[in-house]
């Protein structure tokens, strides 16, 4: 009989950011907590972008992150179900991660009902109001003919290209990722309140937004945002009855 009731969420591990000594690290404490909530865990989501870059050739990935890889493959060997998302640093995972490692890959938004509190879970970018420029730039990048066209290219260059891409983009953005702009300005949170229009939704939980935030919508719907793991190790844990967010230290 399981006995297992958690179900955990996380997102924006951003492995390979900003370098390798610094990414290491974080991916070493990862696989610990990874390591810590397997005997609890019922199910485990992985809200996107958990690599900073990835792009998979026909016959090459990029190189690193055996650890978490392996770990990932250890618990879903033991029966727990990984959901992994698709993020707007790692949209182009395609069927490496699902043959190697036992995840379920999902490239889009999803709802999830659990103890009768029903969740939509996504990444997150994309959604809202505004921020036109990455939503042309989104459909290009989805676009399977570009996809076509880049795996055309040597991986040495490509990667190269991409990780220089990546780095720039978390440079720009990272002032305004540290500030809370008021509920009101925070897109997702107007996402929300625009769903609650027309359908009842207990919790919405995103990533890529990398501030941890937890804001109450209504009496009866919380959107929480998960955070990210360079500075915060930031997750939630829905225990059967409500959801938390926790920090991990």
């Amino acid at each position: 009989m399981n006995t297992k009731t958690n179900i955990y969420f996380a997102s924006d591990f951003h492995l390979g950011a900003p370098n390798d000594e610094e990414s290491l690290k974080r991916e070493k404490n990862i696989v610990r907590w990874l390591d810590e909530i397997k005997v609890d865990a019922k199910e485990i989501y992985l809200v996107g972008d958990i690599f900073d870059f990835w792009f998979e050739y026909k016959h090459a990935i990029p190189k690193g992150f055996v650890r978490l890889q392996g770990k990932i493959a250890e618990l879903t060997d033991s029966g727990i179900p990984i959901y992994v998302f698709t993020g707007n640093h790692d949209m182009w995972i395609f069927d490496y991660l699902p043959k190697e490692l036992g995840i379920k890959l999902l490239k889009g938004n999803i709802i999830r009902k659990y103890n009768g509190k029903t969740f939509f879970i996504g990444h997150g970018d994309g959604l809202g109001p505004g921020d036109y420029g990455y939503k042309f730039i989104k459909k290009v990048f989805a676009n399977k003919l570009c996809q076509w066209a880049f795996a055309r290219i040597h991986p040495n260059l490509g990667m190269g290209i991409a990780n220089y891409w990546s780095k720039k983009s978390r440079k720009v953005n990272a002032e305004h990722d540290e500030k809370f702009l008021g509920e009101e300005n925070e897109w997702l949170a107007i996402f929300a309140k625009d769903y609650l229009k027309n359908e009842h939704i207990d919790y919405f939980v995103f990533g890529h937004r990398h501030l941890p935030l937890e804001i109450k919508l209504n009496d009866q719907s919380t959107y929480i945002n998960l955070g990210e793991w360079i500075k915060y190790n930031s997750y939630a844990v829905f225990d059967g009855n409500e959801l938390k967010l926790k920090y991990y230290k």
